[in-house]
């Protein structure tokens, strides 16, 4: 992997791991769904703005349309509908457990549809990054038994899929399309879907519209969708999905050193391990995909 691949992939799990605070300040200001629709509206309106901006080519084709509608359908509209409303119901240590079973189905999604093969060592590494994301996440698991548990969870395997498939179908339009615009169309059809569910099930005058939210909402679109999507596609036309999906595991990790920094907390020796084991499979995963290139 080269270092600008590499360099690519850590903003952008660096980008996803800052969403979650700012998410957390947005659920209390905005109907969830209302909420994730206009995260991804102005998301994408940005992509496509810049993109026009920059002179670039509109994509075109049924095939590639057909992707894009599903990553948008997938990516964002199942992503964005599980990680949103999840927060209602279980704590971010077990959404962040269960939504990182995302890089086992990407595996087994790009096995069927890509052609990736991980070998022994490749899913030692996911299943050691899975156990570390456990272990960091532990005493929320064990404080996580409220009456919305089960809901909770199937809104998070719900945005584990669809960000599943969103991804095949990403690596799938690598080097068909351009990204900016690629990227910024899914946001838009994505948003579309959520903008009729919230209109259906919620009461958007409850929205507030003050300072703190459309910084939020800015800072979430710009940076957390528009900028980090940029970057994912342009990763993922460098390295392999398997490869590439690895350093999801990261995300927890960010989000500890976030935390770290400006809240106040500290890590615990549970969480340190946690960390290590992260680290280790992301090692395995790396090594099996040289290998597999080498052979």
């Amino acid at each position: 992997m080269t270092i600008d691949a590499a360099l690519r992939l850590l903003a952008v799990m660096v980008l996803w791991a800052a969403c979650f605070p700012l998410i957390t300040i947005g659920l209390d200001l905005a109907p969830h769904i209302a909420f994730a629709a206009m995260r991804a509206a102005l998301a994408g309106i940005c992509l496509i703005a810049l993109g026009i901006l920059c002179g670039r080519t509109i994509p075109a084709g049924c095939r590639s349309w057909g992707l894009i509608v599903v990553v948008g359908l997938g990516a964002t509209s199942m992503g964005f509908l599980g990680m949103f409303h999840a927060a209602e119901f279980v704590s971010p240590g077990l959404a962040t457990v269960i939504a990182n079973v995302q890089p086992i189905i990407a595996a087994v999604l790009a096995h069927l549809l890509l052609g990736e093969r991980l070998k022994a060592t490749g899913k030692i590494g996911l299943a050691v990054g899975l156990a570390g994301i456990a272990v960091i996440a532990l005493p929320s698991l064990a404080a996580d038994h409220n009456q919305g548990y089960s809901l909770g969870i199937a809104y998070v395997v719900i945005a584990a899929t669809g960000v599943s498939v969103g991804n095949v179908a990403i690596k799938r339009l690598t080097g068909q399309v351009d990204p900016i615009m690629a990227m910024g169309f899914q946001l838009l059809i994505g948003a579309v879907p959520l903008a009729l569910l919230s209109m259906v099930t919620e009461d958007v005058s409850l929205l507030t519209w003050s300072t703190e939210f459309v910084l939020v909402l800015v800072a979430l679109s710009v940076f957390g969708s528009s900028l980090a999507f940029w970057l994912w596609f342009e990763a993922l036309e460098r390295v392999s999905l398997n490869r590439a999906n690895a350093f999801t595991f990261l995300v927890p990790i960010f989000g500890l050193m976030i935390g770290a920094a400006f809240f106040g907390e500290r890590l615990k020796v549970a969480q340190v391990a946690g960390v290590v084991l992260v680290l280790a499979g992301i090692v395995l995963v790396q090594r099996d995909a040289a290998s597999s290139r080498r052979g």
